[in-house]
């Protein structure tokens, strides 16, 4: 029998699909809060059990009838005494240095943050990765949104999840695992993993993608992973009906687990990174089905909110109740089922409350380490919510996220002065750090100019951005090749050590959300280029031929670069605009002469690559015109202006190097940045 929810094509293992309540997903209106080592003794094997149900555990996968399937119980128990022991003591040990990356891709970022932090394992090791996918703002049009899909912002980044799969790969591990857990109706999982793109970068790596649910229906075949594991020993936690899923209790035992979370504000827990984001491991057994009650981790937050709306003194002591008790029994969570590394995709890292009001961080960071409440303080002063005077204020107290303290006390942690390595560790060097957050108790932090709330989009943290200074022009760099780069449309190894330049302003320098990434390369006979686009619309005609040159193909979707051969002439450039689906136009320009050459030649050689589910185009170009060959000389720096057209409503002017003018307008030279050429 082929189960429903085999729905990644291709992969050999079953693909059992769901998302973690990182806040459960939420149904409108809004009924519910949403909260939403190498040396450490082996852990003893899974217990069997007898064929006794476990308690209140079967799968009505919701109350309306929704994706309902036949009774579940667990197969086995797990020894939650053995795995605190384990996990308190490693923890309280564990003083080793916290990373912090800055710049480049998404994937750059995770490959990058998984070679300096994931310790080194046997290759025959499992391992599991469980990124952020829950948490998301509901489905949007993007075309009504201005570009938010609801999704975007919310999530791991899963390139930067590719990222990590693929520095795994290179340590010769085989037997890779991306699981998450889920809260709500199966349909809409489905279609989370196909628009957030992970259904698709699954597919690509070879990698299953796994639901840690119980439902019944869709864990039914294989070794049923989500299958629910009693946890024994937790009568005097705060989770006394905790479950686990079983493909988490096996890699625990015996292989490596890593949380791969979002980093971004929370309107409820402060912050939400490894501490918060257990709560996608979490099953209870209080109802039914036993995946759908995550959300009684804060199960005293309803009430604490409509005492809010009624009597705001003892509203806000109920509210700052329910916070700490959740805290208690995150941290119960996380003695159980502590992950072996942390690594935080904060590309960019999100101010805010985590949902609908987003301040994306001027910057694109990682932060990854092997203890999870380190990792978590460091990333709350990356997101300026920690030791904040402004939140003690407001939250009865807590300078912080209420999880990192009580995580901390459990633990005896001293977090004053964390060990930070890096090449992003700069960004602590004691400057106040940019502050957006929005509680659900109902006041909000801005440390700027509050910027307009919108998601993914609004300013980068409210602050003018960087191309607006009257600094440095701003700077991308062509690494030498000495072979040809095969153009194909992939972004393979040979731009794997190519950083890239990125950018999401638009021509005015406001913040669109809306983000690409470019790499250039060079040979002593071609400059080699490419273009990483998100929140791609591929608004082109399809009808027209792409191997001859497209007039007026600025009117629809595409990307331009602008380069000058000489650095003294700035006004005289050359224009290549290349589209999604590979159509071109180039042009020769000389402004003192008011003159434009169609006739001139790029000698271009394109390929793309679409991904129209996840919102995603890839662009790579040979470039041959002797006129820009003959100007790549180590060592120079070339004028470099680089843009993107996307959608039709609203049309978008997006620019790496801003010009600032009154209305869209990429002519201006003396906005361009520069191409050094290495």
């Amino acid at each position: 029998m082929r189960s429903a929810r085999r729905v990644l094509l291709g992969l050999s293992q079953l693909a059992t699909l769901a998302l973690a309540v990182s806040g459960c997903p939420r149904e409108r209106p809004q009924a519910r809060a949403d909260a939403a080592s190498e040396h450490a003794p082996p852990i003893p094997k899974l217990a069997t059990v007898s064929s006794t149900p476990v308690v209140d555990v079967v799968s009505n996968a919701s109350a309306g009838g929704i994706d309902a399937g036949t009774e579940v119980v667990g197969a086995g128990e797990i020894d939650g005494n053995a795995l605190r022991k384990r996990h308190r003591a490693r923890i309280a040990a564990d003083t080793s240095a916290v990373t912090i990356l800055q710049g480049g891709t998404p994937r750059d970022l995770g490959r990058r943050l998984c070679e300096a932090v994931v310790p080194s394992r046997p290759k025959e090791t499992p391992v599991l990765i469980k990124p952020n996918i829950g948490g998301f703002d509901w489905f949007k049009d993007p075309a009504k949104s201005g570009g938010d899909d609801g999704v975007r912002g919310r999530t791991t980044d899963p390139e930067f999840v590719r990222g990590i799969v693929q520095c795994l790969k290179a340590r010769g591990h085989a037997k890779i695992t991306i699981a998450e857990g889920w809260g709500a109706k199966h349909s809409d999982w489905k279609k989370l993993v196909r628009v957030s793109g992970y259904a698709k970068m699954a597919e690509d790596e070879s990698v299953p993608l796994v639901a840690m649910d119980d439902d019944g229906v869709f864990d039914v075949e294989g070794d049923q992973p989500g299958k629910p594991m009693r946890v024994s020993g937790m009568e005097g936690t705060g989770v006394p009906t905790l479950l686990l899923p079983k493909i988490l209790a096996e890699h625990l035992e015996q292989g490596m687990f890593i949380s791969a979370p979002k980093m971004k504000a929370h309107r409820f827990s402060v912050v939400s990174m490894a501490l918060k984001g257990m709560q996608g491991t979490v099953m209870l057994s209080d109802a039914a089905p036993a995946f759908r009650q995550k959300w009684r981790t804060h199960k005293e937050l309803g009430p604490a909110l409509q005492l809010l709306e009624s009597d705001r003194e003892a509203g806000q002591k109920a509210y700052l109740d329910s916070l700490r008790v959740f805290a208690e029994r995150m941290v119960d969570v996380l003695e159980v089922s502590a992950p072996d590394v942390i690594l935080a995709e904060g590309a960019p890292a999100m101010g805010g409350d985590g949902f609908a009001k987003l301040w994306p961080s001027a910057e694109d960071v990682a932060v990854g380490g092997t203890n999870p409440v380190l990792v978590d303080r460091v990333g709350a002063a990356v997101l300026g919510l920690w030791n904040n005077d402004d939140l003690a204020r407001q939250l009865g107290g807590h300078k912080t996220s209420p999880l990192i303290e009580a995580a901390a006390k459990r633990f005896s942690l001293d977090l004053t002065s964390p060990k930070i390595e890096g090449d992003g560790k700069e960004l602590l060097d004691g400057r106040p750090r940019p502050v957006h957050f929005g509680s659900m108790s109902g006041f909000a932090l801005h440390s700027d100019a509050q910027p307009p709330e919108a998601a993914p989009g609004g300013p980068r943290n409210g602050s003018p951005p960087a191309t607006a200074d009257a600094g440095a022009p701003r700077e991308a760099r062509a690494q030498r090749v000495d072979a040809a780069i095969d153009v194909d449309g992939e972004v393979d190894a040979a731009w794997g050590s190519v950083m890239p330049v990125s950018f999401s302003t638009d021509w005015s320098g406001a913040e669109t959300g809306i983000r690409s990434s470019v790499r250039f390369a060079w040979s002593k006979s071609a400059l080699y280029m490419l273009w990483e686009l998100e929140g791609a619309s591929v608004n082109t005609d399809a009808s027209r031929p792409v191997d001859v040159e497209r007039s007026k193909l600025y009117e629809e979707d595409c990307v331009e670069l602008f380069l000058g051969p000489d650095p003294a002439e700035k006004t005289r450039y050359f224009e290549l605009e290349v589209g999604p689906l590979g159509h071109f136009l180039d042009i020769a320009i000389d402004r003192t002469k008011k003159t434009s050459d169609v006739a001139w030649s790029s000698k271009p050689k394109i390929a793309t690559k679409i991904d129209r589910d996840a919102r995603r185009v890839t662009i790579e170009v040979e470039i041959r015109a002797p006129e820009i060959v003959s100007a790549l000389r180590p060592g120079a720096s070339l004028p470099l202006g680089l843009y993107r057209m996307e959608g039709k409503s609203p049309r978008r002017y997006l620019a790496w190097s801003p010009t600032m003018t009154p209305k869209p307008n990429f002519h201006v030279p003396d906005a361009f940045g520069v191409l050094k050429i290495d």
